[in-house]
């Protein structure tokens, strides 16, 4: 299969499609994001790289259009920006992974790699995930508890659905950010406690029964307490 490129800067184009090529990928490019929507809702490809700005259409407004749109494919968003708060934004739009430019390519073919094999492992699941009161529908992407449906952002739906999978199990921020960043563990970052902080929001907030538990020094569970 193959991956698009959306970018409009040339010379990063050039770039990276010629490392993927060495790397036996098949490369189509759309230099805005127009185009680029309409490649990626009209053929099936293993990977999406997308810049954040763009002509026609931003990177984020594209990525929101692809998921509404029920396309699936991993999206790895390119930019310049690289605080928190923007690499929030970028994976709520619906992305898989971030990048900050200027990078090294080897570490982008590291995402590329973890990014498909990731969704290329993906199986198909018919049964509902649940605790208590709380049910996850993995094919219909619909979380409700106590008959209240709970509305998530893709990265957060990503997670509890991690957590219900792994129910009882103490799960570290660094499986966290391997599971769901694909990324070298950076100790500095907090991306991971707001994104705990949004979920148990959502699901725990409103709830005399708390799901969602920190292990101090250890990382965080979902499980009943007694």
């Amino acid at each position: 299969m193959n991956i698009l490129i959306i970018e409009d800067e040339v010379k990063t184009v050039q770039s990276i499609k010629q490392g993927l090529e060495e790397h036996q990928w098949e490369v189509d490019v759309a230099y805005d994001g127009t185009m680029g929507f309409q490649l990626a809702t009209r053929s099936p490809y293993a990977l999406i790289i997308c810049d954040i700005i763009l002509p026609g259409m931003n990177g984020l407004e594209l990525c929101r259009k692809l998921r509404a749109a029920n396309v699936a494919t991993p999206v790895l968003m390119l930019t310049a920006l690289g605080t928190t708060d923007d690499k929030i934004v970028g994976l709520d739009a619906g992305a898989d992974d971030y990048l900050v430019k200027p990078f090294e390519f080897r570490e982008l073919m590291a995402r590329v790699r973890a990014l498909t094999r990731r969704h290329n492992n993906i199986a198909p699941t018919a049964n509902l995930l649940k605790i208590a009161d709380l049910e996850l529908n993995p094919d219909t992407k619909k979380v409700v508890r106590g008959g209240k449906e709970i509305s998530l952002t893709a990265k957060e739906f990503q997670l509890l659905e991690y957590f219900l999978r792994h129910q009882g199990r103490v799960i570290s921020k660094v499986e966290l950010a391997e599971k769901h960043w694909d990324v070298t563990f950076d100790t500095g970052t907090n991306v991971i406690e707001v994104y705990i902080n949004f979920l148990r929001k959502k699901i725990d907030k409103d709830f005399d029964i708390k799901l969602l538990h920190t292990q101090i020094g250890m990382g965080y569970v979902v499980k009943l307490v007694s």
